[in-house]
Order: structure tokens, then sequence, then C-alpha cells
């Protein structure tokens, strides 16, 4: 059962937050800022100067599949390399390629041997991941491995990797993002989002309690908003064990009953409906995400909401500038720290908040 009280109460939040996870959370903004740093006294402008024949974005458990879904949308389509997305460095990667990876696991023998192969064949490397175990071990020498500098608990390390990937591709002219005002908003979400701020007036605790109780839908109505998605429902189901559906809002619709649900849920037709009533029916919650702007994307979001008319729209351009890895990075840490508040209101989390 969600105690929604404890939202509003600082001091049984600080009480249940045993882990320091709400913290760890707002420091987005310095992992970010830290991370550019480091990247800087590294020389990663010099080194990946050149622009290469591919760029290996290395997605192994973790944050790093949903950073690479949210750097690929970034890219487009209209990318002038090719960029491969692989579970290990391809046998073909050679001294033209580009290899990005990341993990907090400094175990993984997997990578660790993904680095190592890279790096003999003379692929440019960059890797995040803690400075030691194999994985260190083999990007020792060979590879910039950028260490975290901002000490958090595992689990909160996806705008840690979103900045050093985009650092590289900023040198190698890909993408254009400035870090730092990425790092800033961040800093200003967490402001926004900060444990003293009513639920009223606090973003991700409003959004919290517009999925509690609910199966969260989150439907994109653009690539890097459907990337960003994938992110809110890891973190959804991490901290606090919600199932969701992610899916481009053009995906949705091919899901005939689904979808259907989800008219009848944003329509007010079956506000006081008994979800007993149809066999395998059951409460949910439509969220559209926007980040991108333009012709394309306002078809698609004048279609959906036309549909969902009662459906929730999350869309950080609104609220902020700077372009899309800005309105992706803010909308990454708003569910992180709706999910936070999430499972420590319903007990999932932390301590016993009763």
């Amino acid at each position: 059962m969600l105690d929604d009280t404890l939202l509003d109460d600082p001091s049984r939040l600080a009480d249940a937050d045993t882990g320091g996870w709400l913290r760890a959370a707002a420091r987005a903004g310095a992992q970010v800022r830290s991370t550019a740093e480091a990247a800087a006294e590294a020389g990663v402008e010099r080194i990946f100067s050149e622009r290469p024949r591919a760029v290996v974005l290395v997605t192994r458990p973790g944050h790093a599949v949903t950073v690479a879904g949210v750097v690929m949308a970034l890219l487009g389509p209209g990318c002038s390399v090719p960029v491969v997305v692989a579970d290990e460095v391809p046998p073909w990667v050679g001294a033209l390629d580009v290899v990005l990876a990341h993990t907090e696991d400094p175990g993984d023998r997997v990578l660790a041997e993904s680095i190592d192969r890279a790096s003999r064949r003379g692929a440019r490397t960059l890797l995040t991941a803690p400075d030691s175990g194999p994985v260190a071990a083999a990007a020792a020498g060979q590879a910039v491995l950028l260490s975290p500098r901002v000490d958090v608990p595992p689990g909160f390390s996806f705008h840690r990797a979103l900045a050093a990937w985009l650092v590289v591709l900023n040198s190698l002219g890909l993408l254009k993002v400035d870090v730092g005002l990425v790092a800033d908003e961040l800093d200003r979400e967490a402001e926004r989002d900060h444990p003293m701020h009513e639920s009223f007036v606090n973003p991700a605790k409003s959004l919290a309690l517009r999925v509690a109780d609910r199966t969260p839908l989150l439907w994109g109505l653009d690539e890097v908003a459907t990337s960003v998605g994938g992110h809110g429902a890891g973190v959804l189901a991490a901290f606090a064990g919600v199932a969701c559906d992610v899916a481009g809002y053009p995906q949705a619709l091919t899901r005939p009953v689904l979808h259907r649900r989800a008219v009848q849920g944003t329509s007010g037709a079956d506000l006081f409906a008994d979800p007993d009533d149809e066999p395998g029916s059951g409460l949910v919650r439509v969220l559209l995400l926007a980040v991108r702007q333009g012709p394309v994307a306002d078809a698609v979001r004048h279609a959906a909401e036309d549909a969902l008319p009662g459906a929730d729209v999350l869309e950080p351009a609104v609220e902020v500038a700077g372009g899309d890895a800005v309105s992706a990075a803010l909308l990454a840490l708003r569910f992180e720290l709706a999910a936070l508040y999430l499972g420590l209101a319903a007990g999932t989390l932390g301590g016993n908040p009763y």
C-alpha cells in the first residue's frame, strides 16, 4: 500500500531513505560535470579528434543499454558514420574505429576481453568504469578510463555514462551538445524535485503519484523520448518494482487491446469502473513522452492526443532550453527520482515508512 503522506514529510522520507538514494540521484549534474572534467584531463578532445570509420557502443548489463539507445536516437539515421550497438566488441574492429563502453561491474570479464581486443587492434577506446578489477586492468595504458569521481551507490551511473559518450561524440563532430548546460539543468531539476518541496510543486513526486497503483504506459512521441522511456521503465522496476510498457506511439498502435484500454483509461468514461469486470483488465496510466520538436514529432503528438485526450504529456523542452540531449537527460533524472519516491512511499525501498 502506498503511503502518499510520506512524500510530503521530509523527516519520514529521510528516515526511509536508508541508502541515501535521493541524494545520489540528485548528484547527476555533479556526475556530468566531473566526467567532463576527467575527460578534458585525459585528453579526450585530442585523442578523439579524427572522424572514425565506425563507432561501436558496447552494451553490457546495466545502464549502458539505455544510454546507447539515447545516443543512437540523438545521432539519428543521418549520422555520417555507421554506429554499431553490440554486447561485445566485434572481431572486425580496427585502428580506424572508436569503441565506447560503460559498466558498474569491475569484474565483467566479457567486457575486459572486449576492451583488450579493441585496444590490441588499435581502436580508440573510452571506458567509464571503476578503477579496479579486470575491466580497469584491461584498459590500463591502452584505453581512456574515466572512473567515477562522485561517490554514488550502484544503479546511478546513467548520467555519468551519457556525459562521457557525449563528450566523445562532440569531439568526433557527430553531435553538438553543451555538456556543461546538461549539468546545470540537471542541478536545477534536482532542486525542483527536492524532498522539501511538496508534491503539487515537485515534478518527480507528482509523477510518482500519477503512476502509483497503475501500470504505466511510457509511449514516446519521438525516438529520443522512447529511448528515455526505456530508462524510465528500468528505474521504475529497479526502485519501485513497477512493470511498464515502453514503445513509440506508432508501435503502440499495433497493440490494439492495450491501446483500446489506454483510450478507455484516458477518456474518463471508466472513471468509476471496476477493473475486475473484464478478465485481465487493470488500471493504466498513459505517459506520452516528448523530447524532439518538428513536423514529424508534431504529427505523432496530435494523433496521440486526439486518441488519448486525458494522457499525461511529459515534455521537458517546454521547461528548459538547450536541445534534445538536455531534455533527454532531464527526463531521465525525473524518472529516477519519481521511481525513488514511489519506492520509498510504497515501502519497497529503504526503511519501513510506517
